[in-house]
């Protein structure tokens, strides 16, 4: 059995034996609560049989005998509230309930049919007759051991939560801290050859080489130059300057227009003037790139591209789309998830790693404004704009 199999039956067996756990408190929990609502009914009961008797026999009582019934008076109805009332029912006795609630008649049948909920009325009879009928609701300690597992289970959801997060951050920053090193050692792995390729380069200047070629073969140098300082600087916070995000946004389109299959129709619309936010152009292009290296991927290298942007009042919208093979609905959050792709190859970073770049760096926004099934999808990036 794999490291990995072990963990996940260690974890089942917490999370069994934890509900076990929990269910055993509640069960007890609620076994103690009826036992004592069971006490609180026998006392009341006891009570009320004393009151009788002292009634009854009040003038035959012994000091000693009077004295041990109302010690059972006061003893049993310490907390209990209780109504007592008489065979025409009018309220007889009141212990534990202030009396100015009495004066009014209605709270006095609100508070009897609050007291009907939570116990069974005690009648009295004697004789053939109802003496008197006792309604008594929960103690003060009996209320609090009601909820007694609310709060419980309020408890153990909360610190279940503290862990759950404490352990998801952790995770968190350890996937961080590997990609980060993951990265920079790229950067440096790719510099070596590419200073190499910076002076093959100057070598093929003084060749008799076409200078076209020599231009192409620079622009790709450029763009190696540009991930590189992509790669280096993950992990460090990004410096924003005010850029023209419709130049930025050209750029980075033409360039991959000019590298991608034929068999795809490129479209671009963009306004003639400047709009100015506050932009790292290097980090930027990358989420361009993904997104659009994302769109041609789902298109299977043939179809239409187009990108517009619009500007509003305080926001720049980008929208990028395709005549791929779409988005279902319930994957428009999860698509940005890291580690989450529908390719049969692939890492699933390109969009987690936009969201990132755009809601992380820029504080901006970037969702799945429209798609369906076979029926193409449109991203859509929202910055504010500067005035």
């Amino acid at each position: 059995m794999t490291f990995s199999s072990n963990r996940n039956v260690i974890r089942w067996i917490i999370i069994i034996s934890s509900f076990i756990i929990i269910s055993l408190v509640l069960w007890n929990t609620y076994i103690f609560f009826q036992k004592f609502k069971a006490e609180e009914r026998v006392k009341i009961k006891t009570w009320s049989v004393a009151q009788i008797d002292l009634l009854k026999n009040i003038d035959d009582l012994t000091e000693d005998v009077n004295e041990v019934t109302s010690h059972v008076l006061t003893e049993t109805t310490t907390s209990t509230p209780m109504l007592v009332l008489d065979e025409n029912g009018k309220v007889n006795t009141s212990i534990n309930i202030d009396e100015e609630r009495l004066k009014d008649s209605l709270e006095t049948q609100q508070l009897i049919q609050k007291f009907s909920n939570e116990n069974e009325p005690i009648k009295v009879i004697v004789g053939n007759r109802v003496f008197q009928t006792i309604y008594y609701g929960n103690s003060p300690l009996l209320n609090k051991l009601k909820y007694y597992p609310f709060a419980l289970i309020l408890i153990i959801f909360l610190f279940a939560a503290v862990v759950y997060f404490f352990y998801r951050s952790s995770k968190i920053a350890d996937q961080n801290k590997l990609w980060t090193g993951m990265a920079k050692e790229t950067a440096h792995q790719i510099g070596t050859p590419l200073s190499s390729l910076v002076g093959w380069t100057e070598i093929l200047k003084t060749e008799n080489v076409k200078p076209d070629y020599i231009k192409e073969i620079e622009k790709d140098i450029d763009r190696l130059q540009t991930i590189t300082e992509r790669f280096s600087k993950i992990g460090s916070t990004p410096t924003l300057i005010k850029s023209d995000i419709v130049e930025a946004t050209k750029t980075s389109y033409d360039y991959l227009k000019s590298r991608s299959s034929k068999l795809i129709n490129f479209n671009i619309n963009t306004p003639d003037q400047p709009i100015y936010v506050n932009l790292n152009t290097q980090l930027f292009s990358w989420t361009i790139e993904n997104l659009v290296k994302n769109a041609i991927d789902a298109m299977k290298g043939k179809g239409e591209l187009s990108l517009e942007i619009t500007n509003t009042d305080k926001f720049v919208l980008i929208n990028i789309s395709d005549t791929g093979k779409g988005i279902s609905k319930h994957l428009f959050n999860k698509i940005f998830e890291p580690g989450f792709t529908t390719k049969k190859r692939g890492w699933g970073l390109g969009l987690s790693l936009a969201k990132r770049i755009i809601e992380d760096y820029h504080n901006g926004k970037i969702k799945v404004l429209d798609s369906e099934p076979n029926r193409g999808a449109t991203i859509q990036i929202s910055l504010k704009t500067l005035s």
